[in-house]
């Protein structure tokens, strides 16, 4: 019985760790506002690896955001979850998340620096390596990561899922380092075909490196997001395919960026 013991405790000790995803509440401030991020990493991984920053639709930081910055945590990235409109401003109601949002978007450098302070962030947490960073957005936060690359942030990399599409800059021609991956639905009538036109253009004498993907059929905007309908919009729909799609690219994009 005691060698039964002894054996099954140098099993134990054996085993690799399990893996359990850790979270924390981060506390910052841009301007007059207080802002509440969120981390996420892997306790069962061991020395820095790379930062990925997750930016919110135009509802506020929920558990949509929260929900991807951990699937994020679970494949081996420390994620944090922006807040782009202050502590705990979270709405369903279309009216204020567009005050919110346009409260954001107008002042243009404003805006690149709350997200930069999301960068800052992961900076931050000691966990981080400092040369792997990369930023991901849904909807509004789509619209966000691609000003974090227009504006020279030093993340290597940004992928939007049906992000708004701001164009880059003439002063952006370039000077883009990071690299653009963009998940688009061709059915998505919150954006004009001009302005994905005039987006594509724009990044295409920007000399940025680039690649816009487009799910075709009835694939709407917040594809991506299983809670979509609920919402009360039309032009919301989720689309499982897409949704599959976009994460799996996004997995093979981030392994290309990060491969040391």
């Amino acid at each position: 019985m005691y060698k039964i013991v002894v054996t099954l405790l140098m099993l134990l000790l054996a085993a690799p760790a399990v893996a359990e995803v850790k979270s924390k509440a981060v506390h910052y401030q841009h301007d007059d506002e207080q802002l509440t991020g969120y981390l996420y990493w892997d306790d069962a991984i061991d020395g820095k690896r790379p930062g990925v920053l997750v930016v919110h639709e135009w509802w506020g930081l929920n558990d949509y955001a929260k929900k991807r910055a951990t699937m994020l945590a679970e494949l081996g990235y420390v994620a944090f979850a922006a807040d782009m409109y202050g502590d705990g401003k979270v709405t369903d109601k279309p009216a204020q998340a567009q005050e919110w949002m346009q409260e954001i978007t107008t002042d243009v450098e404003g805006w690149r620096e709350r997200a930069s302070l999301g960068v800052l962030q992961l900076k931050q947490s000691g966990m981080v390596d400092e040369k792997r960073l990369a930023a991901i957005g849904y909807c509004f936060g789509g619209a966000t990561v691609f000003q974090l690359a227009y504006s020279g942030n030093e993340v290597l990399g940004v992928v939007s899922f049906h992000g708004a599409l701001p164009a880059a800059p003439a002063e952006a021609k370039g000077r883009i380092s990071a690299r653009i991956l963009a998940f688009h639905g061709a059915a998505d009538n919150f954006v004009a075909p001009e302005v994905v036109q005039n987006f594509q253009a724009k990044l295409q004498e920007s000399q940025a490196d680039w690649e816009f993907v487009i799910f075709g059929g009835d694939v709407r905007h917040g594809f991506s997001n299983p809670d979509a309908a609920a919402f009360g919009i039309e032009n919301l729909k989720y689309d499982a395919q897409s949704d599959f799609d976009s994460w799996e690219r996004m997995k093979l994009f981030f392994s290309d960026l990060f491969a040391e």
